[in-house]
């Protein structure tokens, strides 16, 4: 008699983590939640519909979750995020890239690694004072 073994799927540790944040950020910051977003630029797709993507702007190493309030001098954050060690991965070099150039525009952008990382990293953002600004006249 043969032994037959099923095949799991690998655990999402960050896509768990990243829906209990938003789902946090819901409960504890409404306003910033309604402005918070996440850019689905990973996953697996076929040529086609990658090509039909980059052609409408995805571009890779763009940040996991965007928040768009200015706060503390910032024009919004942006989160790179990853699962709790010893689940998390490694920040690709294009994703360092683009952290620096979200850093050279005026956005606060970082890596956090795990819920309690990326909740002390919001909770400390929106306590920053609003970002002075100036509206244009209509």
């Amino acid at each position: 008699m043969r032994k037959t073994t099923i095949a799991r799927r690998p655990m999402d540790f960050e896509g768990r983590e990243q829906q209990m944040l938003v789902s946090w950020l819901e409960i504890q910051h409404r306003a910033a939640y309604a402005v918070t977003w996440h850019t689905p630029n990973g996953g697996a797709r076929d040529k086609a519909t990658a090509g039909k993507l980059k052609a409408q702007g995805v571009k890779a190493g763009v940040p996991d979750l965007q928040l768009a309030q200015a706060r503390g001098g910032f024009f919004g954050l942006f989160i790179e995020f990853k699962a709790t060690p010893p689940y998390d991965a490694a920040v690709s070099g294009v994703q360092k890239d683009m952290l620096g150039r979200l850093k050279a525009e005026g956005y606060r952008a970082v890596v956090c690694r795990g819920i309690e990382d990326a909740m002390r990293e919001i909770n400390a953002y929106l306590g920053m004072e609003p970002t002075a600004r100036q509206v244009p006249a209509q």
